[in-house]
């Protein structure tokens, strides 16, 4: 097993995204294991650990890519934090395409170049898929969400060295994202399963998300796409159930859809929402990953005890 920990100590990193949560935590972990790390900022940089990109122009300090040892492409503009409208939409694809290609670009350009590239993906790549069990060999979904991740992890192709395409799940924490935003509801006992709450929900805890990626940036045999979920999927029935039981409250009222569509979009709700994937974490479990949480109800559990 690898994990933050053990990847390659005092090895140069560079993260794109490193603002956001999964980035975040990851710069953390990398810190704490002893890697120097390089953030890619859209900002000017606030001092030498920082260096300038601005991937809708084109444009990177490429000395930030030249002789790190590996790059962690994150970025990307958040897919549910605004209604579904066309620039939205938009915003949400350009930021990835835009992002990855001008890193795999700098990366092939480069006359010292990283040994790997880990960029950004997404379980939407498969669609709506009922309760199919899906590994990384599984062909391209259909819809919005599989559109753009198909394009992203397109982009990613542009780089000459090992490509992982980190297909990412459902991420759970207190912290933030959906976990954060259903516990107000769940507490108050308004919580409650979305529609048939039979779609499955591809889970994974933020911890184990933060060692999957190092475990992937640290095992040479990994290439192309590699699902960050637990083993474990459950249903968004199964969820809500699991969730009023860790919080010791009720989950008998199914959430009315009406005004989330008419919030986030029809479409949003349902591609997001009421579309599921039942995957399994194939290239994590042949290559030696174990997850520190594999069962969602003790994740769920020790997430809520811990504040984690």
């Amino acid at each position: 097993m690898a994990d933050s920990s053990t990847v390659r100590s005092s090895q140069r990193v560079v993260v794109a995204g490193s603002s956001g949560l999964i980035g975040t935590a990851l710069v953390e972990a990398l810190t704490k294991a002893g890697h120097p790390v390089t953030r890619l900022v859209r900002r000017d940089p606030s001092g030498p650990s920082e260096k300038r990109w601005d991937p809708s122009a084109g444009r990177i300090d490429a000395s930030a890519i030249d002789g790190a040892w590996a790059v962690v492409n994150l970025a990307g503009e958040g897919i549910a934090e605004s209604k579904w409208t066309d620039s939205h939409m938009k915003a949400v694809l350009d930021s990835r395409v835009q992002g990855t290609t001008l890193l795999a670009r700098t990366i092939a350009a480069s006359s010292n170049k990283p040994t790997v590239f880990a960029s950004g993906s997404a379980v939407g790549f498969y669609g709506d898929r009922g309760d199919e069990w899906l590994t990384e060999s599984a062909v391209v979904g259909s819809g919005f969400l599989a559109d753009v991740v198909k394009a992203w992890e397109e982009a990613a192709s542009a780089s000459d060295i090992r490509t992982p395409l980190l297909r990412t799940g459902v991420v759970l924490t207190t912290k933030g994202a959906a976990l954060k935003q259903q516990l107000l509801p769940f507490k108050l006992g308004l919580g409650g399963r979305l529609g048939s709450g039979k779609q499955y929900l591809p889970w994974i805890t933020l911890g184990d998300e933060v060692r999957a990626i190092c475990h992937v940036l640290d095992t040479v045999s990994i290439s192309g796409p590699v699902n960050l979920v637990a083993p474990n999927p459950a249903t968004n029935a199964e969820f809500t159930k699991a969730l009023g039981k860790a919080l010791n409250r009720p989950t008998l009222i199914p959430i009315p859809l009406l005004p989330l569509r008419i919030l986030y979009s029809a479409q949003m709700v349902k591609e997001m929402l009421l579309s599921g994937q039942r995957i399994r974490p194939g290239v994590l479990e042949s290559t030696g990953f174990t997850f520190d949480h594999p069962q969602l109800g003790q994740a769920l559990i020790d997430l809520l005890a811990n504040g984690d």
